[in-house]
């Protein structure tokens, strides 16, 4: 049985957008101008654009881990948005081609990233914290103590 637990439509916490056209020749990604009306994406921008981001819980704080790699930490934005939303976003630029350069193959992706979580109630928005090390992008969010519920006895007379 495995513990990793992916995506899923149905999670209340997730912002991921779902494109049901993608893959088809008139979809979102194309290039085609059968349904001019679609939002255009470069093939650029959606090779990098789902950065793979892990999120875990647990009893202190929520953990979302990101790898970003050949990324500086100045090319990564972490924000919280309406008060309940992370962010994570970036940008890998392209290489510089020389005039003398023969590229025999492309196959690192480039272009912007934007990842979206909605955060549960009990998250310490005000104390996140964010770390970058070996390409892996460490996001921190604390939980709030979950007070227990004072119990009183009430006795039964009779």
């Amino acid at each position: 049985m495995s513990l990793i637990r992916r995506s899923n439509v149905f999670d209340p916490f997730s912002l991921d957008f779902w494109d049901p056209f993608e893959g088809f020749p008139f979809g979102s990604g194309s290039s085609s101008s059968l349904f001019p009306s679609f939002p255009r994406t470069s093939s650029e921008t959606a090779a990098f654009a789902g950065a793979r981001i892990d999120w875990k819980e647990t009893p202190e704080a929520h953990v979302f881990k990101a790898d970003v790699p050949g990324l500086k930490k100045e090319e990564i934005k972490v924000e919280v948005e309406d008060g309940n939303i992370l962010q994570i976003s970036g940008e890998r630029n392209k290489e510089q081609e020389e005039k003398t350069d023969t590229w025999h193959r492309v196959e690192r992706s480039s272009g912007r990233f934007l990842r979206r979580f909605r955060l549960p109630e009990n998250a310490k928005t005000e104390q996140i914290r964010a770390a970058m090390e070996n390409g892996v992008l460490t996001v921190t969010v604390p939980k709030e103590d979950v007070k227990k519920p004072e119990v009183k006895s009430i006795q039964i007379s009779g």
